[in-house]
């Protein structure tokens, strides 16, 4: 069906600073100043900018005044509007309308009773909104959403590192997020009393107890309050009109933690806003400088349309997931505090949630910015009961780093996980754990590649290493962390780690911890060898260890006896600095992984057992053949080479060819030998 507006139409109709933003997250080549007329002809000419691509970015109010323009209905909500404008057929489904002529002083206030009770009907109506949600255009908006607040971050940083401009950022658009969050759901809980939530009067009596009554129910619903006057909208246009924002903006902030303290929801959002020190010279030198970039920044975030109530809410999530991503590209080594590449995470999460419709909890001990959590509520998501799954799904992690803790938090508040199922402290995992009386049923982690750690003796007696009778090195805690994570493991649950190669074959106490890992807990079920370079700001070759408790079970058919080795480090994609996974190469590492077989130069199944006889010999009935050996046979030394052979045999040189070859050569040498000669004559000069 053909649209109800043209292109050139719709952009006549709006505002210079939304025209700039459409040019701007289309990356067309316009100056920084120029004229609205300019940029509606350069996104015209832009043929592969539809309509289709346009519309999602506008605000509702602007959708409403482009369907006055051609003289069609406003009513109904932002997809509708949408869809009115493409031409498209949209059912109408009857609802409640509420006269915007209504004067103010005969509105009826909700009473704290009013406000509960109008719960019941909001829930209905939000699931009829979410049946309704247009899924067509989401991979759209995302995309268009990820572009947007990419460009704000590159443009407005200026000179400032982009590992510090992350949590400016980053904190800022969480602050939008809870902002439009509490105004939407204020909004619902008000609807039948025809109160909007930016209407009440802060001032009046009415107004406080309609604000308590709202507070009482939105922490427990959502973990936080802010009054109208605190939300980002109003502070975004404060800056615009060139206030002076940045002490009040320090107050909202500080507000929002405080309005958890004493609830539930007072250890998730305590400190959340620590990293974004609004006095900071890096901001700028002088106040006023500072200021205008704080303007500048909020103004650009307001002016994009999260779409809170028209799509789900990971298409947010997502969006500041991929920016996490794009500043860890620029962050070099310490991007491995708060970042695991998105193909090795969801490696990590299929392995840990193979065959498993019964995963209550997930645990990430250095979990930086909570990739790997989120991660792995996504791939359970795909199982048959996947919603339930996600829906009832328990979040666990420890991070050191402050920043990064913070980054954690807002991240799964950003996915919509309730405050009430998530734990995630601040501490150093190894020397003060927070969850040792806890088991869960899926644990994984990428820690920091052979950090340093105190090895102090007093570990021997702690229940996490007092098994193996030796601690890690304190330069590399790489098995520190593996018997942690291996402690807190459930008796049903997977274990998958990223660690460095060094962690295979290392002697001394790592390749003590290694073999009682494997002789006397009989745990480590898979080693999967990564391509080199996949991290950002480490190009050493890397590994996942698969570790299980129940390989030992009654429960199992048959005590598994062996260790899948993987070799996919030729498997990889490469850009210009990194290398990558690509679905084609984690489909074949996870094909291997489900299948446990032996697959000529890329899997092996190694017996944990000697299978030879005194001779050297296998014994009758062993699985070995040729050159291949058992890991006791080998020390325990785990280096994947040993157990997977990807030698490639060169062709078998043809000496006759190659004679004939040298001897056509050498004809032709000859020859250029002659015409040289020649040559030299012509010229009068001497041959070399």
């Amino acid at each position: 069906m053909a649209a109800n507006i043209s292109k050139r139409d719709l952009l006549q109709q709006l505002a210079k600073q939304t025209l700039a933003n459409i040019a701007s997250s289309h990356e067309l080549p316009v100056r920084a100043n120029a004229s609205a007329a300019t940029l509606v002809d350069a996104i015209v000419a832009k043929r592969s900018i539809k309509l289709d691509a346009i519309l999602p970015l506008l605000k509702l109010p602007e959708l409403k005044d482009v369907c006055l323009f051609i003289e069609q209905s406003t009513k109904g909500n932002k997809q509708e509007l949408i869809d009115r404008l493409l031409g498209n057929q949209v059912e109408k489904t009857p609802s409640k309308q509420i006269s915007a002529s209504e004067p103010s002083n005969k509105k009826k206030l909700a009473s704290t009773k009013q406000v509960k009770s109008a719960q019941s009907v909001n829930k209905k109506q939000a699931a009829t909104q979410q049946i309704s949600k247009a899924k067509p255009h989401m991979s759209e908006h995302k995309k268009n959403l990820e572009k947007q607040l990419w460009n704000i971050a590159n443009a407005l940083r200026g000179n400032m590192s982009a590992d510090d401009f992350r949590d400016y950022i980053l904190g800022f658009i969480f602050y939008k997020f809870l902002s439009e969050k509490i105004h939407l759901y204020a909004d619902n809980l008000l609807a039948e009393d025809g109160i909007k939530f930016i209407d009440i009067d802060e001032a009046s009596k009415d107004g406080q107890e309609i604000l308590e009554a709202l507070k009482e129910e939105t922490i427990n619903h959502l973990g936080y309050f802010l009054k109208p006057s605190e939300l980002f909208h109003g502070l975004a246009q404060k800056g615009e009109q060139g206030a002076f924002i940045i002490e009040e903006l320090g107050a909202v902030l500080r507000h929002i933690e405080q309005s958890t303290m004493g609830t539930d929801a007072e250890d998730d959002f305590n400190g959340l806003f620590d990293d974004l020190d609004l006095s900071s010279n890096k901001l700028g030198k002088t106040e006023k400088a500072k200021n205008e970039l704080i303007s500048q920044v909020l103004s650009h975030l307001d002016a994009i349309d999260f779409a809170l109530g028209d799509t789900e809410i990971d298409v947010l999530g997502d969006a500041y997931e991929y920016l996490i991503g794009k500043f860890a590209s620029g962050a070099g080594k310490k991007a491995g505090e708060f970042y695991t590449p998105q193909m090795v995470s969801k490696l990590l999460a299929q392995i840990v949630t193979h065959g498993r419709d019964d995963i209550r909890s997930v645990y990430d001990p250095t979990c930086g910015s909570g990739s790997l959590l989120l991660r792995v509520a996504r791939e359970l998501g795909t199982h048959k009961n996947g919603e339930q799954l996600t829906k009832t799904l328990q979040y666990f992690g420890q991070e050191s780093n402050p920043s990064t803790y913070n980054l954690a938090r807002m991240n799964m508040i950003l996915h919509d996980v309730h405050y009430s199922r998530f734990d995630i402290q601040q501490d150093d995992t190894l020397e003060a754990p927070h969850h040792l009386d806890k088991r869960f049923d899926a644990v994984v982690a990428n820690p920091p590649f052979s950090a340093n750690w105190s090895a102090d003796a007093g570990h021997l007696t702690d229940e996490r290493f007092q098994d193996y009778g030796k601690l890690a090195p304190a330069g590399k805690a790489d098995f520190a962390f593996v018997q942690h994570m291996y402690h807190q493991l459930d008796d049903n649950g997977t274990l998958a780690v990223v660690l460095p190669h060094g962690v295979l074959f290392r002697g001394a106490a790592g390749g003590h911890i290694r073999k009682f890992l494997i002789e006397k807990h009989n745990a480590l079920d898979a080693v999967i060898g990564l391509p080199a370079n996949v991290f950002f700001g480490t190009g050493i070759p890397t590994c996942i260890l698969v570790l299980k408790k129940n390989r030992n079970s009654p429960e199992q058919s048959k005590k598994a006896e062996d260790v899948l080795f993987i070799d996919a480090s030729a498997h990889f994609g490469k850009t210009t600095n990194q290398n990558f996974l690509r679905d084609d190469d984690l489909a074949r590492i996870i094909d291997a992984y489900t299948q446990r077989k032996n697959i000529d130069k890329f899997a092996f199944v190694a017996p944990i057992k000697s299978q030879l006889g005194e001779n050297g010999e296998p014994l009758e009935g062993s699985v070995l053949s040729g050159d291949e050996s058992a890991i006791e046979d080998n020390d325990y030394n785990l280096n994947i080479p040993r157990y997977v052979d990807t030698f490639e045999e060169e062709e078998p040189v043809e000496l006759t060819v190659v004679t004939k070859a040298i001897s056509g050569i050498e004809i032709d040498l000859k020859g250029v030998d002659k015409q040289l000669m020649d040559f030299c004559k012509q010229l009068n000069i001497q041959a070399p």
